[in-house]
């Protein structure tokens, strides 16, 4: 893994929470985007070298759904740069992590991505991002 990608803050309302977090930041968010696959509006901050993705669910079926129902607004994942997804999913495997998603999909940003259960990392959802050429 390279560095930490982003952090992804699951959110009720995506434009009431780029009110806060730039309020916070000091300066807006820097790109919005929909992922029809995930159900999913985001948004970016970028803080010092450091981005922050926010999520709004778009449909009451959406993984962000389902969490805010279940947890409330808050931290959702953290996601790292890998320079091959593949063969870091492959990597992972092999030593037990359990791959939500086993084929890449497309997520924002211009990223390939994956997740990585909760379960087999401590209560946290570990998502690899890969850039895409």
């Amino acid at each position: 893994m390279k560095k930490i990608e982003h952090i992804g803050i699951a959110v009720k309302d995506l434009n009431t929470s780029n009110e806060l977090f730039a309020k916070l930041y000091g300066k807006p968010h820097y790109k919005t985007e929909f992922v029809e696959s995930e159900g999913v509006k985001t948004s970016f901050f970028k803080v010092g070298p450091n981005k922050i993705e926010l999520l709004e669910a778009t449909n009451s079926n959406s993984p962000i759904a389902k969490f805010i129902e279940k947890k409330g607004e808050g931290v959702h994942h953290i996601a790292f740069a890998v320079k091959d997804i593949k063969s870091e999913i492959k990597r992972l495997k092999s030593e037990g992590f359990q791959v939500l998603n086993e084929i890449p999909k497309k997520g924002a940003d211009n990223k390939l991505v994956v997740f990585l259960h909760p379960k087999s990392t401590n209560g946290v959802l570990i998502e690899l991002c890969q850039e895409i050429e």
